[in-house]
């Protein structure tokens, strides 16, 4: 995993860290999964949406990935949980793909403990980001 900054929007941390507090109140069952996302927040540092670099993966982001052991390529959205659905691609910033890109930056490689052992990936582009594109509250 890089240990360097990450940029996350105060936009996006205000309503991360009210997501996560909702779904620890619902007893959301994958609490490593909220600790994680947690933790990233933590280490992030907070930027106003207007000056995000359009190159970071920020929330609603549609970015192409490459598995830098097989060489897969996949797009992916990066949504809050009530918007995820794994046949659209659309995934939820509480697993853990999802929290391994917030916040990173196109050409980034990211090495991320998943389900089946650490994967690499690699941000190849950012294809859409919201900010970038002036939609500032999506």
């Amino acid at each position: 995993m890089l240990q360097g900054a990450i940029q996350v929007t105060s936009f996006d941390m205000d309503r991360l860290f009210s997501m996560i507090e909702q779904l620890r109140k619902n007893g959301f069952p994958e609490v490593g999964n909220l600790a994680r996302l947690e933790d990233e927040l933590a280490r992030s540092e907070e930027v106003a949406s207007e000056q995000v670099g359009a190159d970071v993966v920020t929330m609603n982001s549609r970015v192409l990935l490459r598995d830098e052991v097989n060489g897969h390529e996949m797009h992916c959205t990066l949504v809050f949980p009530v918007d995820a659905d794994a046949s659209a691609n659309r995934i939820s910033v509480v697993a853990p793909l999802g929290t391994a890109i917030l916040g990173y930056r196109v050409g980034d490689v990211i090495d991320w403990p998943m389900p089946g052992g650490v994967r690499q990936y690699k941000i190849l582009e950012i294809d859409y980001q919201p900010e970038a594109a002036g939609d500032f509250h999506l």
